[in-house]
């Protein structure tokens, strides 16, 4: 028997003995001790209820009292934490019960934590019962206390010490009041491994997270010592060894040496490597269920005859969940388990256990306080009432991911069974939304265009609708334009997409550098998308345009002999064709997957000019390994401008153009490619005139932004690109056209940055041309900003 319950024990029978003897003359006590209660009067309540009370007594009116039964109504008070003390007392046949509450916690205030947000402490205080308005237990806030110390040690921060103390106040109150020195991480001074001899301890150290002292460790902390990270590269070290043949591979001890000054530490790690396995029989076994043997035999990585590999047997474990979950069996488990055999040889045997088949009761969206459940239920590939079907479930993640509507990677799924049943699962779909509209205000003023004034308008999910709508207007010496379109991406509900579109632009090409033309246009647009699949849509449609040239005082040669040959006024009937394949992880930031468009624009027969222009876009993102938010991305693009009927000559007002963002950063924008000759002023590199014929390239190395690398609306990249537009078609007047020449393709490099500020998305550029000639309009820092809602 411990001290403590034998003097818990000894007080109590004392208080029972002392109840027994005091009995009054109104009644008198049986032969051993026992008495009727004829009633109960409870005395010292003042917060805790008499129901609370007479809950926990174990004796009511007209029971016999006898000293077990009071040595079980005191216990009983006592363990309920409510009171710190307790008085039991008879007057004839009534038992009086006295006692005295604890105080309640009128408030909680830490300070002096940094390294752990308050918000989590008073969370986890209050796991242990200690929040406003409790009752305040010394014991449990001496327990807190000391774990608290324990997970600051776990940090690696030493020299941390807490002081917990209490202040009384009126009406039996009390505050609490933490105070935290935190102290400083303990860095570490050195790691050493024992035992290792198959690898050295170079190699081995090059996999952990926790390094040696660098010169660059200030900025990285990979040298801050923590429980949390030995604990991770001992399992880093563990899949090292393990995914290189070595089964029986243990970590048996990890010393940790603390300084006298607790400022550092040394760590050392006693390794068994034990021998190299080649892998011998591979076989499946357990419940099944209704899916054949063979069907599972073929997702198997593990070989024999190939050295054992770790890493190989749990992603046979994760296909073998996985189409078990696409076949309904959500809770399915699959184990690899080695067997270790004589003669460098093991037995790897997968142990799976099919469980029930899960059908979909519900799926429910939490997080949309804009978008509509009904346009995230129709991006759902999983379907109510059929069997959960992780494949399908996985996509539905997707398609939401793919919306843009959502922070990135915010959108989450859990997959719940149903209490009461074991064949039914909840579908429950997190998200975070962004901001889809987007408000362009300009008001500058700039040499050449002069004062610009621009309002334009675009909401990506309609009042969460999903439908797009765009308006604008502009107004400045280069353009005068007015634009309206919109989209409804489910026009029909088997996801057939509808819009259509009209301007107005009145545009001055000479006013941003281009050639001494102009042109008035107004059209009218709609098209059509089909789904093909999940991954592929068909786009098609009609657009009716009016286009009038018109020429500055200086006309170029190029301009003159086109309007001679060709008009100046041209109707055209313009049909579209669009192909696109989207396999990205994310509409907005993807770091996995691809985007893929051919499309074509032909002016029907009839039209004042018969010309047509083909396109296509790839891009495709490679996750590296080194993290969610490391990738490699490329792009590419070749847009071809032609004609056929009577039209002799491509119309000029249709070239491509390249420079700029969304092109070859590190250039101005639209200033790459063909010039013509300027004869207003004595200019020695002419004026942008684009030409039919682009290519763009480019490739970006994707990276967590250093010291915001949390942030999940900021992208960096280091970028490489390159592009021109050339002329296929060069006028005879044309001294500076320029033809297709690989050479004459322009190469940039630099570091970018997209931010999707409140204010909208923000893009910066810092580039280097690599290979510019003289005449270039270079562009070393570019910055782009929209205002969001």
């Amino acid at each position: 028997m411990r001290k403590g319950e034998a003097v818990g024990r000894f007080l109590t029978a004392i208080l029972a003995g002392a109840l027994l003897a005091s009995v009054s003359q109104a009644q008198e006590p049986t032969t051993d001790g026992r008495f009727v209660v004829a009633d109960i009067q409870l005395q010292g309540l003042q917060r805790v209820s008499a129901g609370t009370v007479f809950n926990i007594l174990p004796v009511n009116i007209g029971d016999t009292l006898d000293p077990v039964i009071i040595r079980d109504v005191i216990r009983g008070l006592f363990q309920s934490g409510y009171f710190d003390d307790v008085t039991l007392s008879r007057d004839g046949g009534v038992l009086i019960v006295q006692v005295v509450e604890r105080p309640a916690i009128e408030s909680i205030n830490i300070d002096g934590n940094k390294a752990i947000k308050t918000e989590d402490l008073l969370e986890s205080l209050a796991e242990a019962g200690l929040r406003e308005g409790e009752i305040f237990k010394q014991a449990t806030l001496e327990r807190i206390s000391i774990e608290l110390e324990r997970t600051y040690f776990a940090q690696g921060r030493y020299d941390a010490t807490i002081d917990a103390r209490t202040a009384n106040l009126p009406r039996n109150r009390v505050q609490i009041r933490i105070d935290i020195e935190e102290g400083q991480s303990s860095s570490v001074r050195h790691i050493n491994i024992v035992g290792n001899t198959v690898f050295s301890q170079q190699e081995l150290l090059a996999q952990f997270e926790l390094s040696h002292p660098t010169l660059f460790s200030f900025i990285q902390g990979n040298d801050k010592y923590s429980k949390e990270k030995v604990q991770g590269d001992l399992e880093t070290l563990e899949s090292y060894y393990q995914d290189r043949g070595y089964v029986e591979f243990a970590a048996r001890s990890v010393q940790v040496s603390v300084t006298p000054d607790k400022s550092s530490v040394y760590v050392t790690i006693n390794v068994q490597e034990g021998d190299r396995y080649t892998v011998d029989d591979v076989e499946l076994v357990g419940e099944l269920s209704d899916v054949e043997p063979d069907l599972v035999n073929r997702l198997f990585l593990v070989r024999q005859g190939d050295v054992f590999n770790r890493a190989l047997v749990t992603a046979t474990e994760e296909r073998i969940v996985n189409a078990f979950g696409n076949a309904g069996y959500t809770f399915a488990n699959a184990t690899g388990v080695p067997e270790v055999k004589e003669n460098g040889l093991v037995d790897v045997r997968f142990v799976v256990d099919a469980g029930k088949r899960a059908y979909v009761r519900r799926i429910s969206f939490a997080g949309n306080t804009v978008t509509r459940d009904d346009v995230m239920r129709r991006e759902m590939r999983q379907i109510e009432g059929g069997w959960a079907s992780t494949q399908s479930i996985d996509r539905s993640k997707v398609r939401l991911d793919q919306l843009g509507y959502f922070e990135p990677d915010s959108v989450n799924v859990e997959t719940t069974p149903v209490p009461g049943t074991d064949d039914q699962v909840d579908v429950d779909f997190a998200v975070e939304e962004v901001p889809t509209g987007n408000i362009n205000a300009q008001l500058a003023y700039a040499e050449g265009p002069g004062m610009m004034l621009s309002l334009g308008f675009r909401q990506e999910n309609v009042a969460g609708t999903g439908n797009r709508l765009g308006a604008s207007i502009s107004w400045s010496k280069y353009q005068k334009a007015v634009s309206f379109d919109f989209h409804d991406p489910y026009y029909t509900v088997d996801g057939i997409s509808r819009g259509y579109n009209f301007y107005a632009r009145e545009t001055n090409f000479h006013a941003i550098n281009v050639a001494r033309f102009s042109t008035d246009s107004y059209g009218a647009g709609i098209n059509f998308d089909f789904p093909v699949g999940e991954q592929q849509r068909l786009q098609f449609g009609g657009l009716v345009e009016q286009t009038s040239l018109g020429t500055g005082v200086f006309t170029s040669p190029e301009i003159a002999d086109f309007i001679s040959t060709s008009g100046d006024q041209f109707l055209n009937v313009k049909a579209l064709g669009h192909w696109s394949r989207t396999t990205l992880n994310h509409g907005l930031f993807p770091t996995a997957g691809g985007r893929y468009r051919l499309g074509g624009l032909v002016a029907v027969p009839g039209s004042d000019l018969e010309f047509y222009r083909l396109t296509m876009s790839a891009e495709h993102y490679f996750p590296l390994g080194l993290g969610r938010r490391f990738a490699l991305g490329v792009r590419g693009e070749i847009g071809y401008g032609g004609v056929y009927g009577s039209t002799d000559t491509y119309p000029f007002y249709e070239h491509f153009y390249a420079g700029g963002f969304g092109s070859v950063r590190g250039y101005e924008k639209s200033s790459l490619g063909p010039r013509i000759e300027d004869t207003g002023y004595f200019s020695q590199r002419g004026r942008p005139f684009g030409g039919n014929l682009l290519f763009e390239a480019s490739t970006e190395f994707i990276f967590p932004l250093p010291f915001a690398d949390r942030l999940r609306g900021v992208r960096s990249v280091y970028f490489v690109d390159a592009g021109n537009v050339f002329n296929t078609e060069c006028d005879e007047a044309s001294t500076r056209c320029l033809g297709f020449d690989a050479k004459e393709i322009r190469v940039t490099t630099g570091l970018g940055v997209t931010w999707l500020s409140a204010m909208g998305p923000m893009n910066f550029a810092v580039a280097l041309p690599l290979n510019d000639k003289p005449g270039d309009e270079v562009e070393r820092f570019a910055f782009e900003l929209g205002y969001s809602f």
